[in-house]
């Protein structure tokens, strides 16, 4: 097999060791007291593995770590293993079907017990599991199996030649989770397991101290934690609620907070808070997507519960092609990103809009063709035959459920979409809903983005690394979530194509780099311009903001924007 390169941009060259501490602010650990995080979509579980809420795998990285993951720039850092298998090191095979890691010697979990590669195991038993409903199962495509060849030592072999061997335990979506304490949170018992979900044993810098779903964390730091002196703070609080504005305000004109995460805001909103002077924006660019799915099941309510969005009941409407081009015709995308982000915002066309190699050069959708989408449902036989201004096919009116979180900026967007679309006669019923609940994936909710309850939904979504395979592969046929495995899972539109399958598996075991782009860019195409499953509407910055009195703060659009919370501390004036 011919390689251009093994380890494909993110790997390529990889970094030796995590951040060091900033020459000036060593001490003892817990030296700078506490400090306070706002993330205003409150976390509603710590188990990265039960949800695909950034909110919540972000809120579960001060506690749980992978084996490797990814820093500022996109390379890929050891965390708890001792280095990132390569070819050359002889961590992969020869062939790419195996990788071997080896973990730290002397790591403890935080309640004092060894980690071992008998946790590594587990915890690809715990994600593979198949009635678990693993919201992370894509980094665990094409495993055959896990072994713990010694206790240090953990073998992952896959089903064929992998050059990008770096999913199952690597970024913060795919931790490690303890064996002893999940042993019997196996399959469906998984979401029943609330402690552990709840409190989970790590080996990160933080532990939970307190946890109030949907409203607050409180954290203490891991005494347990195998860097001296880390952390620099004592406690941290988390605290949840609220909305995009109130969260900068509290980071940057009141001062009440010391980091305020995904500020969703007008740049001109951000700019005047900033002007107060107690604390900075930051951002930079990834793969971050805003973007529209389309349910290509029904979600009537009229439904049975056992068949209520999922594939045996196909969409009435939007199976249709040409119903779902015309949607994506008809918006202006450019408005959109000027009315929202401004510089903190790109539009685009792409399901993967960075890194620039594997970004299509699909530009169709940038421009807004009212007309055209017009032509397009009459072609399709939706024609307004009463001259209500709303189209109907046989017997059935043209209208939709538009549900997406609560932000002032999202409800921007669908104030004008609705409005586009009634131009080519559509009608649209707009839904708003709570961040902590829609992206809680609580089985027992009507109002996850998992269940998707609606005909399409709106928010952001992104992936670890600089690779897109297992964000690619997110759309395999079975993969989507259902009342079997507890409504989680990543193929939230229920897209199933077996040629798409082939392009997963061709892509898993294709290692030049020009062959890889080329692939990407077909498999992104055919879910975004030739089948309008997803509509991409804009490529977004991630824009947080920090106090001033705030050190170590280093912003991260590859990985989760708390990797390196265990390196804050206070500036002292």
């Amino acid at each position: 097999m011919k390689l251009k390169t093994l380890l494909l941009g993110a790997a390529a060259s990889v970094a030796l060791a995590p951040m060091a501490m900033a020459a000036g602010h060593e001490g003892p650990r817990g030296r700078d007291g506490e400090v306070k995080i706002l993330y205003w979509q409150a976390p509603s579980i710590l188990n990265p593995f039960l949800s695909g809420g950034t909110k919540d795998i972000e809120a579960s990285s001060l506690v749980l770590e992978p084996l490797a993951r990814y820093n500022e720039t996109g390379e890929m850092v050891p965390f708890l293993a001792v280095e990132v298998p390569t070819v050359a090191n002889g961590g992969v095979s020869e062939d790419l079907t195996t990788i071997t890691w080896k973990i730290k010697e002397g790591l403890m979990w935080s309640d004092g017990t060894p980690v071992t590669s008998a946790d590594v195991k587990f915890t690809a038993e715990y994600c593979m599991h198949p009635e678990g409903g693993c919201a992370q199962g894509a980094f665990f495509d094409g495993v055959e199996t896990v072994e713990a060849v010694d206790d240090l030592t953990v073998k992952v072999t896959f089903n064929q030649p992998k050059p990008n061997p770096y999913g199952p335990f690597v970024g913060g979506q795919s931790p490690i989770i303890q064996a002893a304490q999940f042993a019997d949170c196996l399959g469906a018992k998984a979401p029943e397991c609330t402690e552990a979900n709840y409190n989970p044993i790590g080996t990160g810098p933080f532990t939970v101290a307190d946890f109030k779903p949907n409203d607050v964390i409180q954290y203490e730091a891991n005494e347990n934690y195998r860097e001296e002196g880390k952390p620099a703070f004592a406690k941290v609080t988390l605290k949840g609620g609220g909305d995009a504005n109130s969260a900068g305000r509290a980071v940057l004109e009141t001062g009440e907070f010391d980091y305020a995460w995904n500020l969703q805001l007008a740049p001109d909103v951000i700019a005047k808070m900033e002007a107060a002077g107690y604390g900075k924006a930051i951002n930079g660019f990834g793969p971050l997507l805003e973007r529209i799915e389309m349910n290509l099941t029904n979600p009537s309510p009229d439904l049975p519960a056992e068949t209520r969005s999922t594939v045996a009941e196909p969409h009435p409407i939007l199976s249709d092609v040409k119903v779902r081009k015309a949607l994506s015709m008809a918006i202006d995308r450019e408005l959109l990103t000027e009315v929202g982000y401004g510089k903190a915002g790109a539009p685009t066309c792409n399901l993967v809009p960075a890194p620039a190699i594997y970004a299509s050069d699909n530009t169709d959708c940038l421009t807004q063709d009212i007309e055209g989408a017009k032509a397009l449902l009459e072609e399709a036989g939706w024609t307004d035959s009463d001259g209500d201004g709303v189209r109907e096919k046989d017997g059935m009116k043209l209208s939709l459920l538009y549900q997406t979180s609560t932000n002032a900026v999202r409800q921007d967007f669908q104030a004008l979409i609705k409005d586009w679309w009634s131009q080519i006669g559509v009608e649209t019923e707009l839904r708003n809903l709570d961040g902590s609940v829609f992206f809680g994936g609580d089985p027992g909710s009507p109002d996850t983005f998992q269940k998707f309850y609606a005909d399409v939904e709106m928010y952001a979504n992104t992936f670890n690394g600089t690779d897109p395979q297992q964000y690619l592969a997110a759309y395999r046929c079975g993969g989507e979530p259902k009342p079997s495995s507890q409504w989680q899972g990543e193929n939230i539109n229920r897209f199933c194509d077996p040629a798409y399958d082939e392009m997963i598996d061709e892509l898993a075991r294709t290692g030049d780099l020009d062959a890889r782009s080329a692939l990407a860019k077909k498999m992104n195409d055919m879910l975004t311009k030739d089948t309008y499953t997803i509509v991409p509407l804009v490529n977004r910055a991630r824009v947080s903001a920090h106090a001033n009195s705030l050190g170590g703060v280093v912003l991260n659009v590859w990985d989760s924007e708390l990797w390196n919370v265990g390196d804050w501390y206070r500036i002292k004036e």
